[in-house]
């Protein structure tokens, strides 16, 4: 499988692998995120995304709610939307190791947000594309084992 199609599998979290070729065509560039929608409350969501992180190593060293955010800065109104700050220290360790100002990249960023057809949301950053901005490719194995645990807490979301 090239890294394309890997890419693309791991973008396509919870949708049937027969679904791969029709994404590849219709989103013929990598993507820089892994995402699924549910159907459950946005609270349900963000328990069950924070549980499912934690299974993976993960901690959260952040929570940014960007609607009261955006409401209290700039008197914006806009949807549930909150940005998950997602650490898996040991991952982390390597990573720094390898790359001292890798801290700018860190950590993986995780959005849960309420979609117009009062749905939830869940997308990760995809470690890899990141991770390739470096131009470092002694990250790339790191790199691709933070996306396989990512994805598969955002497959498991809502399952």
């Amino acid at each position: 499988m090239n890294s394309e199609r890997a890419l693309l599998l791991t973008h396509c979290a919870g949708k049937p692998a027969q679904d791969l070729d029709t994404e590849l065509k219709e989103h013929p560039t990598v993507t820089y995120y892994i995402s699924k929608t549910v159907n459950d409350s946005f609270d349900a969501v963000i328990a069950d995304v924070t549980a499912r992180l934690k299974e993976q190593g993960f901690g959260l060293l952040t929570d940014i709610d960007v609607q009261a955010t955006l409401k209290s800065k700039i008197g914006v109104e806009m949807g549930k939307y909150r940005i998950l700050g997602a650490c898996n220290p040991r991952f982390a360790h390597q990573a720094l190791k390898v790359e001292d100002k890798l801290g700018v990249m860190l950590p993986c960023n995780v959005i849960v947000r309420e979609t117009p057809d009062q749905r939830v949301e869940v997308a990760s950053v995809d470690p890899v594309a990141a991770m390739e901005r470096t131009g470092n490719p002694a990250l790339k194995a790191t790199a691709e084992e933070v996306r396989r645990l990512l994805a598969e807490a955002v497959s498991r979301v809502g399952g």
